[in-house]
This record gives structure tokens, C-alpha cells and sequence, in this order.
């Protein structure tokens, strides 16, 4: 790798984190940038999970005063996102990628579509949900999203808005400070079962998880100021964003 493709990596890495913290998809900047550098789609992948880690993280600490008061519902939704990133992972190295790949575009749209109906749900279900937690459709939800993230990850952020925006009767602003605290856990679990069952990418690594720390202040900054309106908007465009870029390839 030159100097000026590190340079790129650790941009695409900025980029990445902050998408990360406000909505997801940054893979869908990183993933082509390492591909573009000349490492191979698998390497590409596992280096890209474990080198946005640092970022999520990052971006779930600029959101911790939104996760106070959800230690709770952490607890109860951050198992499904580690076994469902376990069972991403296996995944990856098991699957042809034609198999999964063929359902990322129906997924994402199914997200786009709960965000944006979730105001309008939210008040049918308001008098049906109790207080909101969202039950077991709920954990199989988180479940199944962290399956795709610990698979390939692009708008794994989309999926978790998505379903949480229908099923958990919470703003805006303190689903997406959860989302980041359970993505980060999915991408982590996954890339720590990289380093044992597929070749990890190490530079690459090093310097996404610089770039992405950088991004995810920058992302929580920014975030946190967005309206929840002007914030499910930029959820529907990265959404888009990321069915057109998967349906390209």
C-alpha cells in the first residue's frame, strides 16, 4: 500500500465512522475503498468489520447520555447482537456469496419502509405495545439484523432503525444511540471470529480504526443535533444509497 492509499483508507475510515453513528452504511464507503487499494473481497471484508470497531464504539460513546436510562433494554438486546454476529460470521465463510447477497436489496428496502412509516405506527401500536420493549419480535429482530451485519454490515445501521422505530416506542435519537452501542458489538464479535477462520488485512485494520474514531465524534456531534425528521431522511437517502451500490456490483 503507498502512502497516498493509506491516506484514502484512513479517509474512507472518517467517512465510515461518522455514516456509522448517524444512520450506517459506511461500509458501503470503506468496503470499495479497500478493494480499490487491491486487497481481495473477503480480506477486504473481515479487515473492513474489525477496523470499523473502534468507530462504532466511538460513535456509542458521543451518544451515551441518549443510552442512559436503557440498561435494560441493552441487556436484553446485546445478546442478540453478539450470537446473531457469530452466525454472520460463520456465514461468510461458509456461503457462496450469490446466496445472502440476493436479499441485502429486499432487506434494506423493508428498513426504508418501516423508517418511514414509523411515525404513523407508532400511534396505531402506541396502545398495544405496553411499555414498548418490543417482546420477542423485537429480539429476533436485533437477532437477525446482526446475522447480515456480521456477514457484510452495509446499512446493518438501516435494519436496526427500521425495526426498532416499529416495535420500541422511544425517540428517535435514543434508538440510534442504541443501534450504535449494538452494531459495534456485532462487527466486534465477528471480527474477533475473523482473526481465527479467515486472513485479516492487519495495516487495513489499523488504519480504518484510526480514521473511524475520528468519524464517530465527528458523526455524534452532528447527530445528536439532527431532528428526528431530518434524521429518518438521512436514513431513507443512505438507504437508497446503499440498495443502488449493492445492486451495481
Amino acid at each position: 500500500m503507498t502512502v497516498w492509499e493509506a491516506i484514502a483508507v484512513v479517509i474512507a475510515g472518517v467517512f465510515a465512522g461518522g455514516i456509522n453513528t448517524v444512520v450506517g452504511s459506511g461500509t458501503l464507503v470503506t468496503f470499495p475503498v479497500l478493494l480499490a487499494v487491491g486487497y481481495p473481497p473477503v480480506v477486504a471484508n473481515v479487515s473492513n468489520s474489525l477496523g470499523l470497531v473502534p468507530g462504532s464504539l466511538s460513535g456509542a460513546w458521543g451518544y451515551r447520555e441518549e443510552l442512559k436510562g436503557q440498561r435494560s433494554r441493552i441487556a436484553k438486546l446485546l445478546p442478540a447482537s453478539i450470537l446473531g454476529g457469530i452466525v454472520g460470521a460463520i456465514l461468510l465463510v461458509t456461503l457462496p456469496d450469490k446466496a445472502f447477497k440476493a436479499i441485502v436489496p429486499v432487506l434494506i428496502v423493508i428498513a426504508l419502509v418501516l423508517v418511514v412509516i414509523q411515525p404513523w405506527l407508532n400511534r396505531k401500536l402506541s396502545h398495544k405495545r405496553g411499555n414498548g420493549d418490543g417482546g420477542v419480535l423485537l429480539w429476533l429482530g436485533v437477532f437477525a439484523a446482526g446475522i447480515y451485519g456480521g456477514y457484510f454490515g452495509a446499512a446493518q445501521g438501516v435494519l436496526v432503525m427500521g425495526i426498532m422505530g416499529v416495535l420500541v416506542n422511544e425517540h428517535l435519537q435514543r434508538m440510534n444511540a442504541l443501534k450504535n452501542l449494538l452494531t459495534a458489538f456485532v462487527n466486534l464479535v465477528a471480527g474477533v471470529m475473523f482473526i481465527f477462520i479467515a486472513d485479516v488485512a492487519w495495516l487495513a485494520v489499523l488504519l480504518l480504526a484510526v480514521g473511524s474514531v475520528v468519524g464517530g465524534q465527528i458523526g455524534a456531534k452532528i447527530g445528536r443535533k439532527l431532528p428526528p425528521a431530518v434524521l429518518r431522511g438521512v436514513i431513507v437517502v443512505v438507504g437508497v444509497a446503499a440498495i443502488v451500490q449493492l445492486l451495481m456490483k
